[in-house]
């Protein structure tokens, strides 16, 4: 796992979570400002996800096993997306709250990606 991408990406999930947790805190739904945010956050996991892939297929194994690697590789790509959609579907404050959920999730996976690495 490169570790800079692993932190790049924790950071800008956090920093998302904070940007949506502060607009649920002033009753605003989400903007099409956060939906860029969630693009960014979601770039950055879908290029662990290739880096992860590509290093599997080099030939590299994680130290906690194979396929918790991926489902955990996986999951963190889907999650702020997931969470994304699902403010949609709730045009109030508890939208950004689910989006600022979803990026402390997101945060959380990265480290445990990294751990399961064996970083």
């Amino acid at each position: 796992m490169l570790v800079a991408l692993t932190v790049a990406t924790s950071v800008a999930a956090l920093a998302l979570a904070a940007w949506c947790g502060f607009a649920a805190y002033r009753d605003q739904p989400t903007k099409d400002w956060h939906f860029i945010g969630m693009g960014v956050v979601t770039l950055l996991a879908l290029i662990q996800l290739v880096v992860g892939i590509v290093q599997l297929a080099r030939g590299e194994h994680p130290e906690q096993g194979t396929t918790i690697f991926v489902a955990y590789l996986i999951g963190s790509f889907a999650c702020v997306p997931a969470a994304g959609f699902m403010s949609l579907a709730e045009r109030t404050r508890w939208g950004s709250a689910t989006v600022a959920a979803g990026g402390v999730v997101l945060a959380v996976l990265e480290v445990r990606l990294y751990d399961i690495w064996g970083g």
